[in-house]
């Protein structure tokens, strides 16, 4: 793969406008693509996993979800995105950011540009070891989880 990819949930309104104002906004050099129109195999993601949380993949195969995907994604774009993306990987920050990002994941449908297809399928929201708390895989493709916060 020559360029990372930043991957969204194409179906949803929101999801949608965050990318397009990336596009629009953010200088990156990522590819930004919906997932229903990415070849998945090539970037070693499964529909589920596009379905519960942003994906980044990295040129190196690297891959992030959720918040760590979009601080992949401002982490190469220009200067001041970069440091927005810095701090987003901070650990104090990092762990605010992951029931910030379920929140919103859970409440999409409900923000400005959401719609009801933006809904997250029902075992989603739950909050027990729901598809949102999914591990995620590092840079050596181990699993890393996002930092519990809320006593789990």
């Amino acid at each position: 793969m020559d360029t990372a990819t930043f991957v969204y949930d194409g179906d949803c309104a929101f999801c949608s406008r965050c990318a397009e104002f990336i596009e629009r906004r953010i200088p990156t050099g990522a590819r930004v693509v919906p997932w229903q129109h990415a070849d998945l195999t090539e970037l070693g993601l499964t529909e589920a996993e596009c379905e519960e949380a942003v994906q980044w993949v990295g040129v190196d195969g690297a891959r992030a979800s959720g918040p760590d995907a979009v601080a992949k994604l401002l982490g190469g774009s220009a200067p001041l995105w970069r440091v927005a993306g810095t701090g987003l990987g901070l650990p104090p920050v990092r762990a605010l950011a992951w029931p910030a990002y379920r929140w919103v994941a859970r409440n999409r449908h409900r923000l400005p540009g959401g719609t009801a297809a933006c809904a997250l399928p029902q075992e989603a929201r739950g909050h027990s070891h729901g598809p949102l708390d999914a591990p995620e895989r590092g840079a050596a493709g181990r699993e890393s989880s996002p930092p519990a916060v809320d006593g789990r």
